[in-house]
């Protein structure tokens, strides 16, 4: 049985979506669940689907980001 390759930024924001909004680890950590990523690859994904508009990213302290679907902020 052949496995499609999802697409990395499909599967961060499918989890986004999921959850609302989360914080950058909690993200991290559930996405390493189910693929191998590494940080610069986590960080260029969420800063690709920022650039769409898919999600906002802020910053909550100085090393901890939260992470909301933009749609539904609107």
């Amino acid at each position: 049985m052949k496995i499609m390759n999802y697409p990395l930024r499909n599967l961060i924001y499918e989890k986004i979506k999921q959850h609302g909004n989360i914080t950058d680890a909690e993200l991290m950590k559930l996405t390493k669940d189910d693929v191998d990523i590494t940080e610069s690859q986590f960080n260029k994904t969420l800063l690709d689907l920022e650039i769409y508009g898919l999600i906002r990213v802020g910053w909550i302290t100085k090393n901890k980001r939260r992470i909301e679907d933009a749609k539904e902020t609107q």
